[in-house]
């Protein structure tokens, strides 16, 4: 027997950067969201006297070993629960690697999740999510699925609630974007230039430079302060946006199909509004100011990225369809993606980016429900 799961992607809906933490990491505040898009993760486990543990793929490019984030996930999951066990895991990927879709990131919780399956155990809810953040940063959100406020170096996941599917063209492009560098690029740009760098220090992939408000030799200030009031601010704008869909509405009593019942001002969506719900979800979101902090420096480096962006948005000259709500790169990319109101939409939007000789994909977003009762693939 195994337990195959289907191990879905994510894009970055927001990104904000903030000063590097004395442990060595950023803080950020993101918004996530997962996608259909997936690997596929198979799992076979049995007790044994002794753990040993097999990995193996369809991409040469993947690690087999102990640097495998499944690899990790399972040997530590086993530890907490106290077991040893023989685990046989396979990996097949259709996701791009290193791409900013989480695909390593969502593999590990993936292995994970057949794990507990196999064995027929299960970890604690809390200590899973500790795990998982010891993982990697982007680990936690694929144990929650559906829209995932971020907070920390992006492990502290909280759930949002989730908006209604829509339409996604991820464009994946050829070249790759290292996050240590883009890091690296971002505190150069606020203010740890190349004449006062700062010290290196430990840590994971998102590992970073200097401390907190630190100053260099010279009276250079290594970062902005002020970020950390930003990043509240803007968690608390991202989380509002979510907090009841629709409650501005039922406030103004300007939404069709959200209807005020009951003492507690239920509401209920009526069928074919759901996509309005979708939409002006996404566009209360862009009137945050939501944005990828990233693009200020990864666009400079590589400005092809830039004009994929152009492509997915829509803003060309005589463009009049297949313009998207929001688009954005994800995470430190390279990948990059569009949400659209219709299928056709997305669909041009796809034809200009192919159009363009990069490859793009149309997908959907997932909410956290569907996550769930799909994430097994028999």
């Amino acid at each position: 027997m195994s337990t195959r799961v289907r191990s879905y992607s994510k894009v970055n809906l927001g990104l904000a950067i903030g000063p590097v933490r004395p442990d060595g990491f950023h803080g950020l505040t993101t918004v996530y969201q997962t996608l259909e898009l997936h690997d596929l993760v198979t799992v076979s486990a049995r007790r044994a006297a002794a753990t040993r543990i097999e990995l193996a793929t369809n991409d040469e490019r993947v690690p087999v070993d102990g640097r495998n984030t499944c690899w990790k996930m399972v040997e530590r999951g086993l530890e907490r629960l106290g077991v040893s066990a023989e685990v046989s895991i396979h990996i097949e990927k259709r996701l791009p690697v290193q791409g900013g879709m989480g695909a390593g990131s969502a593999n590990a919780a993936a292995a994970l999740i057949g794990l507990e399956r196999e064995l027929e155990l299960a970890l604690p809810g809390g200590e899973r999510l500790r795990l998982a953040g010891e993982v990697g940063s982007d680990v936690p959100l694929f144990l929650l699925g559906g829209a995932v406020l971020g907070l920390g170096r992006g492990e502290m996941v909280v759930p949002l609630p989730d908006m209604p599917s829509v339409f996604c063209v991820v464009a994946v492009p050829e070249v790759g974007v290292s996050t240590p560098q883009a890091f690296r690029d971002w505190d150069a740009l606020v203010g740890v230039g190349p004449e006062h760098p700062a010290k290196p220090t430990s840590g994971g992939e998102a590992a970073r430079y200097g401390a907190p408000g630190s100053v260099a030799p010279g009276g250079a200030r290594l970062t902005d302060v002020s970020n950390p009031d930003r990043l509240n601010e803007l968690s608390l704008a991202y989380a509002s946006v979510y907090a009841e869909p629709g409650t501005s509405g039922i406030i103004r009593g300007s939404r069709p199909g959200i209807k005020q019942g009951g003492s507690e001002g239920s509401h209920s969506v009526q069928s074919g509004q759901e996509d309005d719900l979708a939409e002006n979800t996404l566009l209360s979101l862009v009137r945050t100011g939501v944005e990828n902090d990233f693009e200020r420096v990864v666009f400079p480096a590589y400005p092809s990225l830039g004009e994929i962006k152009r492509l997915l948005t829509g803003t060309v000259a005589g463009t009049g369809s297949g313009q998207a709500l929001y688009a954005a790169l994800s995470g430190s990319g390279s990948a990059l993606f569009g949400l659209y109101g219709s299928e056709a939409d997305a669909e041009e939007a796809q034809r200009r980016v192919q159009n363009a000789g990069v490859k793009a994909l149309i997908t959907k977003t997932l909410p956290r429900r569907d996550y769930w009762t799909r994430m097994f693939a028999g």
